[in-house]
């Protein structure tokens, strides 16, 4: 009979395609996780994984992952409900999202409203966005990228230009828009890969036969404008940026493209069960006037 944490174990095999590193997420030793795939094949009859070379996971691997994926996340739910049931309160909110700083004034309100709920804020690249709000490890999550999957439903946030930020002294800092061409040459600070803010910077050099001069990637997405504003290089920046009170000063100049833009989008499984804390949240995300930094009204 298949226990519960074997199938935990074979999920993050199954994520990770590597017995070593799985083995070590988990902190078991790296014979005991092979005997555990190698009893749960056993039990199916059938190879979860192709080990030609790497280890990979096969056909029959996904379709098993899927319906694990699922029923452990049904049992949490489960679990989440009753325990949600018996205190007689909100539950709690589990949100997951590439960047938070966009984030920061309806989390801020909504803990202001709620402060018993607690929150659990998870990063996730968008890839990764739709395994989780399916296997219900996290109720919500906000992209600046499309996810394309089954199952999520979805609402659009607000869609918003992405510009070009340059130090003040910059020969282009003073234009009314620039070109892809026009940036070809330049040296970039950006996110590293799987951050939007890096996707669509390759997105829009690609579609141009071009390559960007990366001199910097940071995941202090914070400290990228400090480090164009110190004349390290330039940037994209999305426009709600120049609204924080924080950043550095830094010009912010229009890029001439239709496609120089991100589109923020909240999801959520469409079978999933919410917690009234994780509703709350997401009225007050989808609620929020991203124009103004303030709820369009009281959740």
């Amino acid at each position: 009979m298949m226990e519960l944490n074997s199938l935990r174990q074979f999920l993050v095999v199954a994520r990770l395609e590597h017995l070593s590193r799985a083995a070590e997420e988990l902190r078991i030793a790296q014979p005991s996780l092979s005997r555990t795939i190698a009893r749960l094949e056993g039990e199916l009859g059938v190879p979860l994984f192709d080990r030609s070379g790497r280890l990979r996971l096969n056909d029959t691997g996904r379709i098993f992952r899927d319906h694990v994926e699922r029923a452990l996340g049904e049992l949490d739910a489960g679990r989440r409900a009753v325990a949600e049931a018996t205190s007689q309160g909100l539950g709690a909110v589990r949100l997951a999202s590439e960047t938070f700083l966009t984030l920061t004034g309806p989390l801020a309100a909504y803990k202001k409203a709620h402060p018993e709920v607690e929150i659990e804020l998870h990063w996730s690249p968008p890839e990764d966005m739709a395994r989780r709000l399916r296997a219900q490890e996290v109720d919500l999550c906000v992209a600046s990228q499309p996810i394309h999957a089954e199952g999520l439903d979805s609402m659009r946030l607000f869609e918003e230009p992405v510009g070009v930020g340059l130090p003040l002294g910059h020969p282009l800092a003073g234009r009314a828009c620039v070109t892809i061409e026009e940036l070809a040459g330049e040296s970039f600070v950006t996110a590293r890969e799987g951050h939007w803010l890096r996707r669509l910077l390759d997105r829009l050099f690609a579609a141009h036969d071009l390559t960007p001069k990366i001199v910097c990637e940071s995941d202090e997405h914070s400290a990228i404008a400090d480090l164009i504003s110190a004349g390290l290089g330039i940037g994209l920046a999305p426009a709600i940026a120049r609204r924080s009170t924080t950043r550095a000063p830094v010009a912010w100049v229009p890029v001439d493209n239709p496609d120089c833009r991100r589109t923020l989008t909240l999801y959520w499984g469409a079978d999933s069960h919410l917690s009234s804390a994780s509703r709350l949240m997401r009225a007050t995300i989808t609620n929020w006037d991203w124009s103004t930094g303030e709820p369009r009204r009281t959740v």
